[in-house]
This record gives structure tokens, sequence and C-alpha cells, in this order.
């Protein structure tokens, strides 16, 4: 098997729907975003943060992560997809199709 395969890499993305009504409800919000992007996760869109992983072992790893820091309140949803499936997503501004970004890259430590 490849080490590293369109299969094997996996992206999880977070999205997340935060109450915003009241200062401690956007408090809470931007707090939860801030510790996504700790654990290094970027934003996708306002409320989708993405992160990619070298393998599905690695992925859960953040899914746990992410699992403890939700918020008291509001919907959050967690989906680890392959680095193949994120890569067929297509993505427009409008009507014209956006340049697909190249993947972060990812250091391996031993």
């Amino acid at each position: 098997m490849e080490r590293f395969s369109e299969f094997r890499i996996m992206w999880v993305l977070v999205f997340f729907d935060l109450p915003t009504e009241t200062k401690k409800d956007r408090k809470e919000a931007a707090s939860f975003r801030k510790e996504l992007m700790r654990d290094g996760f970027t934003m996708f869109q306002f409320s989708i943060y993405t992160r990619h992983c070298a393998s599905a072992e690695n992925a859960q790893v953040h899914v746990k992560r992410v699992k403890a820091m939700l918020p008291e309140y509001g919907k959050v949803g967690i989906m680890c997809i392959t680095d193949k499936q994120f890569g067929d997503m297509q993505i427009f501004y409008g009507r014209k199709a956006a340049q697909k970004e190249p993947p972060p890259l990812q250091l391996e430590l031993f």
C-alpha cells in the first residue's frame, strides 16, 4: 500500500451553528473557533473548518479533541472524508468555478 494515498489521507470537517444572541454566547462561539484553529483547523467558510490529516487514525485524534471542546449550546457536526473525496469537491464563487487550493504541507516527525 502506498504510504501517502489519496484514499488514506483524511480531511476532518467541522460544521457548526452556535448561538450569538448574548455577549456570553458570542464569547463562547469565538472561543470555539479559536480552539479549532489552535488544533490546526482552517476556516473553509464562516461556520465550516477543515483539517488535513495524514491518516484515519490521526483524524480520530482530532475528532476526539473537537468533541472535548464542544460548546454548551449550539449544533456541531463532524465529518471525515478522504483526500480523494475532498479533491472532488466543486467550489464556486457565484457562478464562477474557483481554483482549488493545494493541500497544506504535512510535516511528519519520526
